[in-house]
């Protein structure tokens, strides 16, 4: 017998297919009040996200809204899932009322022990295809921890910041971007869940949506700007109604660190690699 008991699913693969709806295009950017765009435009940068997710019925999902366990993902019952960061690489666009096609393999599985317990690490590794080209490139990371207290508290100050900008995170926000990225994960939106099951003081704010905000921000701050490549990771959770801040600075010429915060310091630091028109 193997000596890591997930090497069995270390290379499996998935695929699925979308069309880049207009519809649900424009359900994202009234969720996050920006500007629709059209059939022929590129969509916009990490809204991928909202696309391609597997239509679980009801019956098919666990306790904490995921989809249960045991499928393409590995069997990690008895822990959290949380998403632990993303590296994005655009290539090419990816049009609005055009089909894709998504081919995603399981990179990496590997088991860690944390301060509040084992975490298993899950990787993944996105090809997002439209028109034929390989339009954006990712690697995700999935971590399942120990139920055990959330870390809420912040490592200090966030860096000096060229611009910020507010968030004020609704309950009608984060129930708008789980119902556009079809998540059912209850700590988003079940406060009796949420607090009696995870732990919580209230509703998370979800990874990605502190992502796509985050990187909002820096392309209304250099609206001339074509972005390369994205990474962000998770530090800790946000909760809200409490606001934020997402900010960032440019540290060289076509680099920049950006990150999502409180006065507590960073829940989420990212970098992006642009190049300037």
């Amino acid at each position: 017998m193997s000596e890591n008991p997930y090497a069995d699913w270390i290379g499996r693969r998935q695929e699925a297919r979308d069309h880049l709806s207009p519809s649900l295009t424009r359900r994202i950017a009234a969720t996050l009040s920006e500007a629709a765009p059209v059939p022929g435009d590129p969509l916009p940068p990490l809204w991928h996200w909202a696309f391609f997710e597997e239509a679980v019925p009801d019956a098919g999902l666990g306790e904490d809204g995921h989809p249960k366990r045991g499928g393409f993902l590995p069997n990690a019952e008895g822990r959290n899932r949380m998403w632990a960061g993303s590296r994005v690489e655009f290539l090419a666009p990816l049009v609005v009322g055009e089909a894709a096609h998504r081919r995603t393999t399981l990179a990496r599985l590997e088991e860690k022990q944390g301060r509040t317990g084992a975490l298993l690490f899950v990787t993944l590794e996105h090809e997002f295809e439209c028109r034929g080209q390989i339009a954006v490139r990712e690697t995700q990371n999935i971590v399942y921890r120990e139920a055990s207290p959330p870390k809420l508290e912040g490592s200090g100050e966030s860096p000096p910041a060229d611009w910020q900008e507010t968030v004020v995170p609704t309950e009608t926000l984060l129930f708008r971007f789980s119902a556009v990225t079809f998540n059912s994960h209850r700590i988003h939106y079940d406060w009796p869940y949420v607090t009696a099951r995870e732990g919580y003081p209230g509703l998370v704010i979800h990874g990605p949506l502190l992502a796509i905000l985050t990187l909002q921000a820096f392309r209304r701050a250099h609206p001339g700007a074509e972005l390369a490549a994205f990474a962000c990771r998770g530090v800790r959770p946000l909760i809200a109604p409490k606001p934020f801040q997402v900010a960032g600075r440019v540290t060289s010429d076509g680099q920049a660190e950006l990150w999502a915060g409180d006065e507590a310091g960073p829940a989420q630091t990212s970098e992006v690699t642009f190049r300037r028109r």
